[in-house]
């Protein structure tokens, strides 16, 4: 791994959890202490983290929203492999809601060449990505469009699910940790979530490792609200175990690397 990388996965770590130990870090990375230290004060320069005695804290407020591309760029592999299996849990003909988000994004490239699907969506790179598929039929909700997201929040938005009974909503949210349940960075977002909850018969989580134990700022909804977890970790992952034990169906990806 090269220092630039190992920089960059110690900077996400850090603002995934809001706090990280250079011990925790040494273990997470397999390098030295010295090694985490020197990071960190370079990681400093950047704005994101702050030093602190035995470690570094995340100077990012949880309601901070990284831009969709950059978001689409990570953990880019893992996404498609969530997507893949995800794409696998749907069947011709059915109903089913695309949540915003670059995981749903790539779900909507996966599912080309499903018969007869009707797909719901507040995405309008969703919208495009399925527009030209003949035999797939596209709901686009009305509502104020997000600069940079291209997605939909507001009223018109929230009221477009309400009118609907869907089969199946495939969710993708910013954070599913075992006490403060799903989360979002954005509470309009989040509302167009909950709508979208609403109207479907089967919730479908998509988060790829990164997102699991995350809280960000909105809440969405709590974990027995989730009947399915896709996502890229071993089963023994401690969200996954959790979430296991309170009764909800884990479906693993394994991405190009392998599974963990």
């Amino acid at each position: 791994m090269t220092t630039a990388l190992r920089r960059s996965n110690l900077e996400d770590e850090v603002i995934r959890r809001g706090n990280l130990s250079v011990v925790e870090a040494a273990v997470l990375l397999k390098v030295s202490e010295m090694t985490v230290r020197r990071d960190f004060d370079a990681l400093e320069t950047r704005g994101r983290i702050l030093r602190v005695r035995g470690g570094a804290v995340a100077r990012v407020s949880r309601s901070y929203e990284p831009p969709l591309q950059e978001r689409s760029s990570r953990s880019s592999d893992a996404k498609r492999a969530i997507a893949e299996k995800a794409a696998e849990l749907v069947e011709d003909g059915e109903t089913i809601i695309l949540d915003v988000g670059s995981t749903t994004i790539e779900l909507a490239r996966a599912l080309r060449g499903k018969r007869g699907l009707t797909v719901v969506t507040a995405s309008l790179p969703i919208a495009d990505e399925l527009s030209e598929q003949p035999d797939t039929r596209v709901l686009l909700t009305g509502g104020i469009v997000r600069p940079g997201e291209r997605s939909m929040i507001g009223a018109l938005a929230e009221a477009a699910f309400n009118e609907l009974n869907c089969d199946t909503v495939f969710l993708g949210v910013a954070g599913v940790d075992l006490v403060k349940g799903l989360t979002e960075f954005s509470l309009e977002d989040a509302r167009v979530k909950q709508a979208a909850i609403r109207s479907a018969r089967q919730v479908v989580v998509l988060a790829d490792e990164a997102k699991l134990g995350s809280v960000a700022f909105a809440h969405v909804a709590p974990l027995a609200t989730v009947d399915v977890l896709v996502s890229d970790v071993a089963p023994h992952h401690a969200v996954v175990r959790g979430l296991s034990e309170a009764g909800v169906r884990y479906v693993q990806a394994a991405n190009q690397g392998g599974v963990k």
